[in-house]
């Protein structure tokens, strides 16, 4: 048995003690001494006996523990931590704004969806992350920097690849034994997976969910997100709408604003029509650069424009500020310290 304490929500643990011929609510002990206390060796789960700490080392029960290899901290102060994995790296971002903490977590090391203006698509994909691994980032950050008050799913990867972990994260960091994070202050980014958000509707436990659209038409979306060539942006909607129907929540749609690409008035008037009826909010980004990157930025009259004309048809439109670009932890923008001019992966 080799089993990593961490990743494991409470029901699990609550099997893995019971198969120890242990009473089950000492598992309650086990998840609240970790995701609570911050216990690092099972010896420092003092409510449970010292035989059965030994029984659960002896059975190659551990807990586990992602190394930082580096913190960098903006001016305007944003953290990222750089974390090493044996199969690359990974960068968490922590964003202050007041007294609100809010961790962009990563999923996986590397991305496969391939969109032309994301740094991290530079990044071969190498493994998903376990949800001990995932759940860890907001250990170590909230040690280090003080409670986090809000999850978001939008670092290194896609989080909707990679499922499984994913969803026993959001249990982990939910439950009150353990962080105790709000459903509702937790939210899932995609590119827009069709089938998982569909599938994600269907759990018990329904964070925020926000879409990477970028585009008002399926040919310039395939253009710059290969997932469009995949599913129509009519599918995305409907599986979208579906969602919605679940959570009785508004939607985020995330839009990079590429100069002289998708960031003209027509490109708004028809997001506008694309988003009629659908309770939600846009996030207007200017796009980060990084290097080997073809696209630049729109220009902050064109990002005004472009949201303005979103106001006027009814959208709540916000011009997401560019918190990190200093230390290379904007939106786009992880990974990209990894990257040669050319715009392909150096050493790490």
């Amino acid at each position: 048995m080799n089993v990593d304490l961490k990743d494991k929500t409470l029901d699990e643990l609550e099997q893995i003690v019971v198969e120890l011929g242990q009473k089950k609510y000492l598992a309650g002990y086990i998840f609240h001494f970790i995701h609570a206390e911050g216990a690092a060796e099972v010896s420092q789960i003092t409510p449970l006996s010292k035989a059965f700490r030994e029984q659960l080392v002896e059975r190659g029960c551990h807990i586990s523990r992602l190394e930082v290899v580096d913190k960098l901290t903006d001016q305007d102060g944003t953290i990222k931590y750089v974390f090493a994995l044996n199969t690359g790296r990974i960068e968490t971002v922590l964003l202050h704004d007041g007294e609100r903490r809010t961790l962009c977590l990563s999923t996986q090391v590397g991305c496969a969806m391939g969109c032309r203006f994301c740094a991290t698509a530079k990044i071969p994909f190498q493994q998903n992350l376990t949800a001990g691994q995932i759940v860890d980032q907001v250990n170590i950050a909230q040690n280090d920097s003080g409670r986090i008050s809000n999850i978001v799913y939008m670092g290194m990867g896609e989080p909707l690849a990679n499922y499984g972990a994913v969803i026993r994260s959001l249990r982990i960091l939910n439950h009150p034994k353990g962080k105790n994070i709000g459903i509702r202050h937790i939210t899932v980014s995609t590119c827009g997976l069709v089938p998982a958000i569909r599938r994600l509707a269907d759990e018990d436990m329904l964070p925020r969910l926000a879409i990477s659209l970028n585009a008002p038409t399926d040919e310039l979306r395939a253009k710059l997100m290969p997932i469009g060539a995949k599913y129509r942006i009519a599918d995305l909607l409907a599986a979208v709408r579906f969602y919605q129907s679940r959570t009785r929540q508004r939607v985020t749609f995330e839009y990079v604003m590429i100069k002289d690409m998708n960031d003209l008035p027509e490109h708004a008037r028809g997001l506008l029509g694309l988003l009629e009826g659908i309770s939600c909010n846009v996030n207007l980004i200017e796009h980060n650069p990084f290097p080997g990157c073809e696209f630049a930025g729109s220009s902050g009259a064109r990002i005004r424009q472009f949201a303005s004309i979103l106001e006027r048809g009814g959208i709540e439109t916000t011009v997401r500020f560019r918190m990190g670009r200093g230390i290379k932890a904007a939106c786009g923008q992880l990974g990209a310290g990894w990257l040669n001019e050319q715009g392909e992966p150096a050493k790490q």
